[in-house]
């Protein structure tokens, strides 16, 4: 089935899926000058009015048209053969489903979410924290440190454990963006030493991490990508369902002991040029001599933003970014101390190829 923002509401709103569990949510709307978000209390984006916005131009790049950005967490056979557990947050497709929220806390600058996974019967299974701060070495760029915790009462083995993040990019408006994939491995998975699970440029999926629907560019990275046209950039003879382009990332992890936490980074943020956000992401330590996103989509307009004229050859007048913390499709915990720790969690730097990971347990300041 083809996917348009208006169907997607049509079938929305059939199913009741806009509804959320639970109180009114709680929020903030965050900056840092240059980059400003709006952040749910569980930790996605498209709150208040902003999604992912540049403060320089006041384009927003995931609040207009679809407010499809969120985030899920899976458990593969949690409940036996074939039987999956989920949970995620994704205002426009799916709402909230399975989480219970711990804390949310938030300043002029940064907002930290903290949830509990449920399972069937209510008992929490894992626990999971987005903190999202602004970095030193770039304007341009806001970290994500992501903190998954077992609680599960069991061990999780190698590729047990999954997450995905997407997004539907609307800058200035739905479907006058180009956008770009790069950092995706020729072979996917823990088994062949990456966490890559899967990609795609359906911003329109669910924070479902089991549920999934191409919109022809999976698996693959690209450049200049709009719709109705093949995947440019890349080996994919796959062409694009859609005008309106997303990201849509997946991942699986190594294995992880119960009360063991598994940390990654992830980023948003935008910059005046697609050349400004290269160097971006390699100021993420304040040193150039290295790259430290690794794997990120770029979205740009192609059509002119509030009067400011767009060359989507360069990316101007902004090109946002949706990214992570790898090398090689390897996810990397935090490099810089977590400024707001997750209460009484455990940290895991355990960082593997293959589902080699050891889990190492220590208390967190």
């Amino acid at each position: 089935m083809k996917f348009t923002k208006k169907t997607l509401a049509a079938s929305m709103a059939a199913t009741g899926l806009f509804l959320v569990a639970g109180a009114a949510q709680a929020g903030a709307v965050i900056s840092n000058g240059t980059v400003r978000l709006g952040i749910n209390d569980e930790g996605a984006l498209n709150f208040g009015g902003v999604g992912l916005q540049s403060v320089a131009t006041g384009s927003d790049s995931t609040y207009p048209g679809c407010t499809c950005e969120g985030w899920g967490v899976g458990i593969v056979n949690f409940g036996g053969p074939g039987v999956n557990l989920s949970a995620g947050q994704n205002t426009a497709v799916g709402g909230t489903q399975n989480l219970s929220l711990v804390s949310f806390t938030s300043t002029a600058s940064t907002a930290v979410s903290v949830v509990n996974v449920l399972s069937a019967t209510g008992g929490t299974v894992l626990r999971v924290t987005h903190d999202y701060h602004p970095i030193a070495g770039t304007p341009y760029l806001y970290q994500v440190d992501v903190s998954i915790t077992n609680l599960s009462g069991a061990d999780l083995t190698a590729g047990q454990l999954v997450y995905r993040r997407v997004m539907d990019w609307d800058i200035p408006f739905p479907g006058s963006e180009q956008v770009d994939m790069y950092g995706v491995p020729a072979a996917l998975g823990v088994a062949n030493g990456n966490n890559v699970r899967r990609t795609d440029n359906n911003g329109f999926n669910s924070y479902d991490p089991f549920s999934f629907n191409s919109y022809g560019c999976q698996d693959v990275n690209f450049t200049n990508l709009r719709g109705g046209v093949a995947c440019p950039g890349s080996a994919s003879s796959g062409t694009s369902a859609s005008s309106d382009q997303g990201a849509l990332f997946d991942f699986e992890f190594e294995a992880l002991a119960d009360g063991a936490t598994r940390t990654f980074v992830t980023f948003y943020g935008v910059a005046p040029t697609k050349a400004d956000m290269d160097l971006a992401r390699a100021l993420v330590d304040g040193d150039s001599s290295d790259i430290e996103i690794g794997l990120y989509s770029y979205g740009y307009p192609t059509a002119d933003t509030f009067g400011i004229p767009a060359d989507p050859a360069t990316g101007a007048p902004n090109t946002f970014i949706f990214g992570f913390g790898a090398a090689g499709g390897v996810l990397v915990p935090p490099d810089e101390p977590n400024p707001t720790p997750e209460p009484a969690s455990l940290a895991l730097l355990g960082l593997g190829l293959v589902g080699m990971a050891a889990a190492r347990r220590r208390k967190q300041a």
